[in-house]
């Protein structure tokens, strides 16, 4: 039964079109792929799939029960750890539009699987959902540990700075060259700088960008 306040609300969502927390899903035939949504809003700042919506708004409802059991695969089967996920089901002029409803996980990464059993861990940009980089999974790493790390400036972080220094943003592999550290260093050095407010990242021209602060 189609009620004025589930329209509403409805209406009020769709209005605000996909952004960073929210992804329309005009129909679940793949539960692999929903998990990359799931991965990416839980890694990131949480967000709604409205499934059962067109991409242009329009409401075409979800089919069967079928894509309701993929749903919840894509939360319980296919994330690690297993996301936290509401489901909340409307009906909307003879439509039933589902909206999920994942909140920021606080224990990052959760890793969307794929066919063959592989783990990839998705960051949500803007409206789309992109492969965490290295240093996202060390700042998640970081985050686990139950004593905080200092920050001190020894020869390899005076390195790390001369590099970013050369110029304002920079890929990781132009970071390693530059600094002349291991990549797996200059990764960990990169992730504590960003969590110390001492470096920035940015995603753009679809590749990670990384600048001092300073």
């Amino acid at each position: 039964m189609t009620t004025p306040d589930n329209r509403r609300y409805l209406q009020r969502l769709i209005s605000e079109g996909e952004h960073q927390q929210q992804d329309f899903k005009y129909r679940v035939a793949d539960a692999v792929k929903l998990a990359r949504s799931v991965s990416a809003f839980a890694n990131t700042d949480g967000g709604r799939l409205l499934i059962g919506v067109r991409d242009d708004g329009a409401l075409c409802g979800v089919r069967s029960e079928e894509e309701i059991f993929m749903m919840h695969q894509a939360a319980y089967r296919y994330c690690r750890p297993e996301s936290s996920i509401r489901f909340d089901t409307y009906h909307v002029a003879g439509r039933t539009i589902v909206v999920a409803t994942v909140p920021r996980s606080e224990q990052r990464p959760v890793c969307a699987i794929d066919e063959e059993g592989r783990r990839r861990a998705y960051i949500r940009i803007a409206d789309e959902n992109i492969v965490a980089s290295p240093v996202h999974l060390a700042i998640w790493r970081e985050e686990q540990r139950t004593e905080g790390v200092a920050f001190t400036y020894g020869d390899d972080e005076r390195r790390m700075m001369t590099a970013l220094g050369m110029t304002q943003w920079q890929t990781l592999n132009q970071i390693v060259r530059r600094s002349r550290l291991p990549r797996q260093k200059a990764v960990l050095l990169l992730a504590r700088m960003i969590r110390y407010g001492l470096a920035l990242w940015k995603y753009d021209a679809q590749q990670f960008h990384f600048s001092s602060t300073t």
